[in-house]
């Protein structure tokens, strides 16, 4: 009797410790924000993430944030300001691991990244009421290479994807890094690949297998794609902005792409020469507030927007932007703002 009472005891303690762990404040996010697992559909285990959800009568909008590339889904910085926002708009919020920081196999694009973000968008679904057509992703650097990757594999899923500053092409990357003050990242890419990318045809194929331009160029269709960069990336940063206008290229049809010797002789100035001066559709834009667009343009539901900045992203315009786009309904390249939304300078240079 007293064993059986012991371990009813213990049972009784274990079950109050999990429920304190899981009802436990997640530090630096806003109060109601939770640490859970879901299972993945990719090898069947059990994965972290953290998570909101309003109460709510009626389904709600859904925003999948992607932590940046040194980084898993306990950072902080900037992407609070997407649980921030999820709380003042009423969305559910959900930030997932995807395998954590891009140094394994595991990691850095992989199949099972991208079965963990789907999966996680299945976890939300079964946990509260969301509204199908306004499923959202975003994330920058890293998180912006995890959302291109996205738009183009599982394109079914979203009512608009915005990614900022994102790597589009993982050898390029790598050698753009090596030697540098970035070369941490190019250690990064061979540690999860298993070796340099021009090591061999396999590590080549392996480095392309996890690179976004690989699958916008063949997907059969993509959901509203906003392609986001500062244009002193590459210098004041890690990501050459070329990796953006790349994908944008990937992302529209052949005859509306930019001119390739155009876009280095932007890399290379960063002013915009004539050849893209004539196509420029930038204009002042409130969203952006002091990032200032510098270049745009827009073709189909893509766009590309470089802006005055560095490795960084503009909340306010990228979840505003979001915010306006629906399943079903065109592209609004022309958002209201939803939600005046401030952020501290130091959490918009958001990961690296």
């Amino acid at each position: 009797m007293l064993i059986r009472d012991h371990a009813v005891g213990l049972f009784i303690a274990a079950m109050m410790f999990f429920s304190l762990h899981a009802a436990a404040q997640v530090p630096g996010y806003p109060e109601g924000v939770r640490e859970v697992d879901y299972r993945s559909d990719g090898d069947g285990s059990m994965q972290p993430t953290l998570i909101w959800f309003p109460k709510s009568d009626e389904p709600v909008p859904l925003l999948v944030a992607l932590h940046t590339w040194s980084s898993d889904y306990r950072q902080t910085g900037g992407e609070v300001q997407y649980a921030e926002w999820c709380r003042q708009a009423g969305w559910a919020f959900i930030h997932p691991n995807f395998r954590g920081i891009n140094k394994t196999p595991e990691a850095m694009g992989s199949d099972l990244v991208v079965a963990d973000i789907r999966s996680a968008v299945d976890f939300a679904k079964s946990e509260t009421s969301i509204d199908g057509n306004r499923i959202y992703c975003i994330g920058v650097s890293g998180g912006g290479h995890a959302s291109m990757l996205m738009a183009a594999r599982e394109p079914e899923l979203w009512a608009g994807v915005s990614a900022w500053c994102g790597i589009s092409d993982i050898a390029a990357w790598h050698h753009q890094c090596k030697g540098t003050s970035f070369d941490r990242y190019a250690t990064m890419i061979e540690s999860a690949l298993g070796g340099t990318p021009d090591a061999s045809t396999e590590l080549r194929d392996a480095a392309w297998h996890r690179s976004p331009l690989n699958w916008i160029a063949k997907a059969d269709r993509l959901p509203p794609l906003d392609l986001n960069h500062g244009i002193n990336d590459g210098r004041a940063g890690s990501v050459p902005f070329t990796h953006s206008m790349l994908a944008f290229n990937a992302a529209v049809p052949a005859p509306t792409a930019l001119n390739v010797d155009a876009i280095d002789k932007l890399y290379q100035t960063r002013r915009v020469p004539e050849e893209l001066q004539r196509i420029n559709a930038a204009r002042p834009d409130s969203l952006y507030g002091n990032h200032v667009p510098v270049f745009r343009r827009t073709v189909g539901t893509s766009r590309l927007t470089l802006f005055d900045g560095g490795h960084e992203i503009v909340h306010e315009a990228a979840l505003n932007w979001l915010a306006a786009q629906a399943k079903g309904r065109p592209v609004n390249w022309n958002p209201n703002r939803l939600i005046p939304f401030t952020v501290q300078p130091d959490d918009e240079q958001s990961g690296k």
